[in-house]
């Protein structure tokens, strides 16, 4: 077996980063740029190509932080588009290699639409261990799926990890069930796809409705553990933020002070990983949820949790939060709450946080016998 630490790609099918998803620090997304050449209609990020990008060493320091001794177990490198930046991806995969992190790195596939992986893009491309290509109506207006697919197999001919990030507009979306079946289809079932649904996000909140319920209702709120606190982003100016909400990390600098971890200039990930595991905020609302902290509180929360968790940053529910996490119980049923995720797999994750009805897509192509390898 490979030792991740000789500089070669490791394997890295994709249900094995997501069954560390509940596990706060285990991951790390950096998001490279915000500019793009394409224009998809629901671009989360509303990115151009004119759109704001900063000095690689935001990002590429930051990675030079991480030891054999203290790294995050994945480091995630988005945009925008972030192959517009491709030495600075293969910067960072190797750099993090070193560490024994392992790299995955998500596409919007604007190359694919000539035929052909630049060489600079292709380099970048084999130093990941894992490659994404999104695919969905949207991007298929500018991109040819085909194009994607024939890029998506030629890597995986080759003993590529690879998937694909699919969106449709709900789980009855015809196109996602003909989607699906072509790339099942075409790639013979060796390719795992995760599948959400559009939000009201980016440009999609030009023409999408927010259905979220925003009012403060009487009701008394349950428990309902936050999934998607654990992983810190390192967002397009090098503000590090606990949630990968795009609302939140569109703030950047501004974004709710209990949602703030610091800055990639000047903290190194040790830093970021300890404020994300030991923050009382985010600790119990990783537990408990944002709506019953505010309610411990003495607030009548919102009915969404996210628009509760904008409210915590106040002195009331912050404080209240401290005095949650040093109950003689709490750390115990926080231990309990992170078995209980993990214990639902990627699959589980996939149901709450995606589409219920394709979460088992991201199963395909797994094959346990051969998990971990090198090529």
């Amino acid at each position: 077996m490979m030792n991740l630490h000789l500089g070669r790609r490791a394997c890295m099918h994709l249900l094995e980063m997501l069954r560390a998803r509940p596990i706060p620090g285990s991951a790390v997304y950096l998001g490279l740029t915000r500019r793009c050449p394409l224009t998809c209609r629901h671009c989360s990020t509303n990115s151009l190509l004119g759109s704001e990008e900063h000095d690689a060493d935001l990002f590429l320091g930051f990675a030079g932080t991480f030891t054999e001794e203290d790294h995050p177990e994945f480091v995630l490198m988005s945009g925008g588009e972030a192959l517009l930046r491709p030495r600075l991806v293969r910067d960072i995969a190797r750099r993090v290699r070193t560490a024994g992190t392992r790299s995955y790195l998500v596409s919007g596939m604007f190359f694919a639409r000539k035929g052909k992986i630049p060489p600079l893009l292709r380099e970048a491309i084999d130093e990941v261990d894992h490659f994404a290509a999104s695919l969905d109506v949207f991007h298929e207006e500018e991109v040819p799926r085909s194009a994607v697919l024939d890029v998506l197999s030629l890597l995986a001919d080759e003993g590529k990890d690879v998937s694909l990030q699919l969106v449709g507009m709900s789980e009855d979306d015809p196109y996602l069930a003909e989607a699906t079946a072509d790339v099942r289809d075409r790639l013979s079932d060796r390719v795992p796809m995760l599948v959400g649904l559009v939000g009201p996000t980016g440009r999609a909140a030009e023409w999408m409705p927010d259905r979220r319920t925003l009012t403060h209702l009487p009701l008394a709120a349950t428990v309902d553990p936050c999934g998607v606190a654990a992983w810190p982003i390192v967002t397009f100016d090098g503000t590090v933020i606990a949630c990968c909400n795009q609302a939140v990390v569109d703030q950047g600098r501004n974004a709710p002070e209990h949602l703030k971890l610091g800055h990639s200039a000047t903290d190194s990930w040790q830093t970021i990983r300890s404020r994300t595991r030991t923050s009382a905020t985010l600790r119990a609302v990783r537990t408990l949820g944002s709506r019953m902290v505010s309610q411990e509180a003495g607030i009548s929360p919102p009915a969404d949790q996210c628009a509760a968790c904008y409210e915590l940053s106040a002195t009331s529910p912050r404080q209240k939060a401290v005095e949650l996490v040093e109950r003689p119980g709490f750390p115990a049923m926080e231990l309990g709450v992170q078995h209980v995720l993990a214990s639902g797999g990627a699959v589980g994750f996939v149901r709450q946080y995606g589409s219920k009805r394709y979460a088992d897509l991201v199963t395909l192509g797994y094959r346990p016998e051969e998990q971990p390898c090198a090529v």
